[in-house]
């Protein structure tokens, strides 16, 4: 039977898990510090540690030094609140199995000590640089809103159905696509990704379709398309309404038949590819305007998944800045431990415009700078909050001023609507219904 310990100083919360857990068929004790933590320790058959993280003597950061110097390999998971989420992380640097958010949701945990318990194997001694975690290159989140996105991935990654991903600029729209594609049925064929914004119209059939030698001016050799290269696997389109019109028909063409013809050549390719697209733009809208087919529109969004703003997951902000800051250690060859607990509420706090592609470059920059263990408020000045326009959660009475404080804003932003919706602090779907509202949709 498998011998679980409970480190908790709240009695009724302990025995509350230990009632639990024991139904479950696991064998539990439950102690309330570090001191008798080691003591049940030492007497040997400990299978996994459910350790708070404040205890009354010590915390359980200590207790999981303690096992590492020890050399005990004992799978330790850290129980922890939101404010400690920087704790959290560091018991993960140092070697915790993994960590649960209080209260803990009972299946989130049975779960995560599954996994712990499986991959139970020697764990190497704690370097100053911290674990090697260069396979990790993203992470999905602990928030609310994060959670439900994923289950939504699990949910449509085995189908065939075709996905739209609906996001600001900056979000991980293509890990999702990447995720969409790991989780599937195809995940050993290849997944292909193309730029749609960055696509010459003129250029557009050949990067889709590929071309032979000597089609049109320019081209040398043969080339093969995305939609060859991705047969079989999945074929994810970023940008998707920056497509000319002639592109979107050429392309509904394509999956329709589910056949391409290289620029210049007389032979079609048969194709099998699942189709995950992404936008940051209002495709409803640009149906209503014309200046996108509503026959493609229905092909492409057979499940569509919205992805939150940075700011919408307050929760996940430390958890990214540290994944950030563990790749830029390893790219500038730094030893950074974390960030200071100023520096984590200036990064907490932050409204984050460009969401986690504007976290990313902060922490890169902020390592490159940081002259001791940890960054500091003086690495981030650059996040300083912009003054606040004078809608920034308006409610104006006169409609003419609120109707020329939009015309404005969307003219600073270059007509990013998305990014207007930010200065004025209303979201997207607001915009939208008040530029109709002023007859400003063109």
């Amino acid at each position: 039977m498998t011998s679980i310990l409970i480190v908790e100083d709240d009695i009724t919360y302990g025995m509350m898990l230990k009632t639990w857990l024991s139904k479950k068929g696991f064998q539990v004790t439950s102690v309330s510090s570090v001191a008798r933590a080691r003591k049940h320790i030492e007497s040997g058959g400990t299978d996994l540690i459910l350790s708070d993280l404040r205890l009354p003597d010590r915390d359980g950061i200590d207790l999981l030094k303690w096992l590492r110097e020890m050399g005990k390999t004992i799978p330790f998971i850290m129980m922890t609140g939101y404010a400690d989420i920087q704790s959290a992380v560091q018991a993960m640097k140092l070697g915790a199995s993994d960590y649960v958010s209080k209260p803990v949701n009972p299946d989130e945990l049975l779960k995560k000590m599954g996994e712990a318990l499986r991959a139970v194997s020697p764990v190497p001694p704690v370097s100053a640089a911290g674990p090697d975690n260069s396979s990790s290159d993203f992470l999905e989140g602990e928030s609310d809103v994060a959670k439900q996105l994923y289950n939504y991935v699990k949910l449509v990654a085995p189908t065939n159905m075709s996905v739209l991903i609906n996001g600001a600029s900056g979000t991980g729209k293509e890990y999702v696509a990447h995720r969409i594609h790991q989780l599937s049925k195809r995940r050993e064929k290849p997944f292909v990704a193309i730029d749609c914004g960055a696509i010459p119209k003129e250029l557009a059939a050949s990067e889709f379709f590929g071309h032979v030698k000597g089609a049109f001016t320019g081209a040398l050799s043969d080339k093969t398309g995305a939609f060859e290269e991705a047969n079989g696997g999945t074929l994810f389109l970023d940008e998707i309404g920056n497509l000319s019109y002639e592109v979107q028909v050429q392309l509904l063409r394509a999956l329709q038949e589910r056949k391409v013809r290289p620029v210049g050549s007389a032979k079609e390719i048969n194709v099998d590819v699942r189709l995950v697209c992404a936008t940051n733009e209002n495709l409803e809208q640009a149906l209503e305007k014309g200046s996108f087919r509503e026959d493609l529109y229905h092909r492409i969004n057979e499940f569509t998944l919205r992805i939150p703003l940075l700011k919408d997951r307050r929760e996940d902000i430390l958890l990214f800045a540290n994944l950030f800051l563990d790749q830029a250690n390893r790219e500038m060859d730094k030893q950074l431990t974390g960030f200071d607990d100023k520096a984590s509420r200036i990064l907490l706090e932050y409204h984050w415009p460009g969401n986690l592609r504007q976290l990313k470059n902060v922490v890169r920059r902020a390592t490159l700078l940081a002259e001791g263990r940890f960054i500091t408020p003086k690495e981030l000045t650059e996040l300083k909050e912009p003054a606040a326009p004078p809608a920034a959660n308006y409610s104006l009475r006169n409609e003419e001023a609120e109707k020329q404080h939009i015309i404005r804003v969307l003219q600073q932003t270059g007509n990013n609507k998305s990014r207007a919706a930010q200065l004025l602090g209303i979201d997207r779907k607001t915009l939208y219904n008040k530029l109709k509202h002023y007859n400003l949709t063109d």
